[in-house]
């Protein structure tokens, strides 16, 4: 179990194809198949189903999976805190969908400008399973929202990880032309939220605002995009939840009505004693910007 057969072993379970694997690693398809076969002798368990051409991850597989990331992850953390980062290394960051999207196109690309030898990973989901993945190891920092009943600073302190709150986001409901008399989220008449699936914090605050628990007439339809939410609402099907920094840069028709429904910190996360140089000095470029 040496890094170079865990970097193949991730590699065939990105692609799940050993041809392809190899042709990404520039190896001969035979000796990532070898190498493959070995790593499952040592282990003690087939981490690939084969059927004819195809390949999935067994059950032993997919749990040893986050194992070979986390111990991959682990090394380079290792080779570049001890050479100082002058590897430039990898730096894995997560973020929410509006993050992404509205605040980190500029604070990256100055990150790449006075940092061109660190790699950055960009990775976007829920707050949730942001954290989780901060927490374990898959991530080496995220941008979230924490969910009012995740308990704030407090509960990542007793996860071992430590914030620092960078923007803050102003948060509205999007509503079709045809609720262009709503004064307040009671006055709405749509039954239908667009959102991002469980474990997004924005959709727990516009589930809350909108009473959508417990109740019997809302539907939420889970979605990908902000975008598709936004045409959801164009049609008259749904309501929806953003932040103002999304809104103002999406094409949502003018017609559309909007109503206020509070403020939310976006909070960088990371794991405490964190302390890789390219990590460090995302932490200073971020505090330049913070609240």
């Amino acid at each position: 179990m040496d890094m170079e057969s865990l970097t193949i072993f991730c590699a065939v379970a990105s692609e799940l194809s050993v041809t392809q694997a190899a042709a990404r690693l520039g190896r001969a398809p035979s000796s990532v198949t070898t190498r493959i076969q070995q790593l499952e002798v040592d282990i003690g368990a087939e981490l690939f189903v084969r059927t004819n051409k195809r390949m999935a991850l067994t059950a032993a597989g997919e749990r040893f999976l986050e194992y070979a990331q986390r111990l991959l992850a682990l090394a380079e953390e290792a080779r570049h805190v001890v050479t100082g980062g002058r590897e430039g290394g990898t730096l894995r960051v997560g973020s929410m969908e509006s993050t992404a999207a509205s605040r980190l196109p500029a604070l990256l690309a100055a990150y790449h400008t006075r940092y061109p030898a660190t790699r950055l990973a960009l990775s976007t989901g829920p707050s949730r399973p942001l954290i989780e993945q901060v927490r374990t190891g898959l991530l080496d920092c995220a941008f979230v929202a924490l969910p009012p009943a995740f308990g704030g600073v407090a509960a990542l302190a007793e996860l071992s990880l430590a914030s620092m709150a960078v923007w803050r986001e102003e948060l509205y409901l999007l509503l079709p032309a045809s609720e262009a008399q709503a004064r307040s989220a009671a006055d709405v008449h749509t039954r239908s939220l667009a959102a991002f699936p469980q474990g997004c914090t924005y959709r727990g605050i516009a589930e809350e605002v909108l009473g959508v628990a417990g109740s019997t007439q809302w539907q939420v339809q889970e979605m990908s995009s902000y975008h598709t939410m936004i045409a959801c609402v164009a049609a008259g099907a749904c309501v929806t939840l953003l932040p103002a920094s999304v809104l103002w840069l999406s094409d949502a028709p003018a017609t559309l009505k909007t109503l206020p429904a509070g403020e939310i910190d976006t909070v960088l996360v990371w794991r405490a004693g964190f302390d890789v140089p390219a990590f460090q000095h995302l932490l200073a470029q971020v505090g330049e910007a913070a609240l």
